[in-house]
């Protein structure tokens, strides 16, 4: 009985030998499979257009391309003609193999700050809400762009009175880009290179000239020159330029304090604020780009308290740029669900 055990028992050992070897394996696999996904985690980060950080694609290219340097933008880049002018950058249309491009060259060497500070911010904010950059040569203080030949929202109205565009003349199409609008300020005021303020936007017209209307009728925002950074953890917070300022489109706080009493300005006494100046800003620059359209005064009615809230003297009482987002893409669902309804009735 004892022998039979025994041989039984060796019989066996193979067996588990064998068991053990594989479970041995299958953990080996287990740990190779888990390290590998780690390495993934930390692989370089894919960009919206699906390339990886530091590379772009155009619509109309097929594989992704390095941000061109200095030697591929003099062999291969070349320019147009003039389409714009401000006081930093003239901006050429231009050709790269095949497809147009927009190369942004500094006016005077006097607002080189501001030109490198826009192309650090390009370079840093890169997604769909931002203008794809292609490349740049600091060595002549060039960038390059993708171009957008429907311009900036100045055009809006222009645009969509054109007659290959005027069915997208609607309700939908205008609240869509407010929503774009209001998304694109969130982003800035949580961005990955910390909370930025858009301080080139005194005027509504200015404000309009920062942001591209794109071919699907999308907005990106183009003109990152003047994007300085608030911290309250740091006590950071800006001023917008050393100049007095005026007009009802800026935010109160942004005005001089001492008006009443006579007292000339002075940008050191001048009060420092923070994001929320572009929070005041939403109602005038939203109401331009619904415009008079059909069902905008709909529109108008259902973000009264949204945009009360918004113009609220006290910048601390504003809500934030999110507060405002989740209202607009309510609004449009609910106006959406009641036109699809109205039309089933129909």
């Amino acid at each position: 009985m004892s022998r039979r055990s025994s041989t039984s028992f060796y019989q066996s050992t193979p067996v588990v030998a064998i068991c053990l070897a594989a479970l041995l394996l299958s953990n080996i696999f287990i740990y190779l499979y888990l390290d590998s996904l780690y390495e993934s985690d930390v692989q370089p980060v894919i960009a919206h257009n699906g390339c990886m950080a530091q590379h772009f694609k155009m619509p109309t290219m097929k594989n992704c391309t390095p941000w061109l340097q200095c030697p591929l933008l003099e062999a291969e880049v070349r320019k147009l003609k003039l389409i714009g002018q401000g006081a930093v950058k003239k901006v050429y249309l231009a050709e790269w193999k095949g497809q147009k491009v927009a190369v942004s060259k500094l006016s005077f060497l006097d607002y080189s700050r501001d030109f490198l500070h826009g192309l650090s911010m390009l370079q840093a904010l890169q997604g769909p809400l931002v203008v794809q950059l292609v490349g740049f040569c600091l060595e002549d203080h060039t960038l390059v762009t993708e171009y957008h030949p429907l311009g900036s929202l100045l055009n809006l109205n222009a645009v969509l009175g054109q007659e290959q565009q005027k069915h997208r003349n609607t309700w939908h199409t205008r609240l869509l880009l407010a929503i774009d609008y209001v998304s694109i300020l969130n982003y800035l005021h949580n961005s990955p290179a910390g909370r930025r303020v858009m301080c080139d936007s005194n005027t509504l017209e200015k404000t309009l000239s920062q942001f591209l209307l794109t071919n699907d009728f999308h907005m990106v925002v183009n003109d990152l020159d003047a994007l300085p950074e608030v911290d309250l953890s740091r006590g950071l917070l800006v001023k917008c330029g050393h100049r007095e300022l005026s007009g009802d489109f800026v935010a109160p706080e942004q005005l001089w304090p001492f008006n009443n009493i006579g007292k000339p300005f002075s940008d050191d006494l001048m009060h420092e604020y923070d994001e929320r100046t572009d929070i005041w800003k939403i109602p005038d620059v939203v109401r331009f780009l619904i415009g008079s359209v059909a069902g905008g005064d709909l529109i108008h009615f259902h973000l009264f308290q949204i945009h009360k809230e918004c113009k609220a003297e006290d910048p601390k009482l504003r809500p934030s740029a999110l507060d405002v987002l989740m209202v607009y893409k309510a609004v449009y669902g609910n106006m959406a669900q009641d036109n699809a309804g109205f039309r089933e009735m129909l």
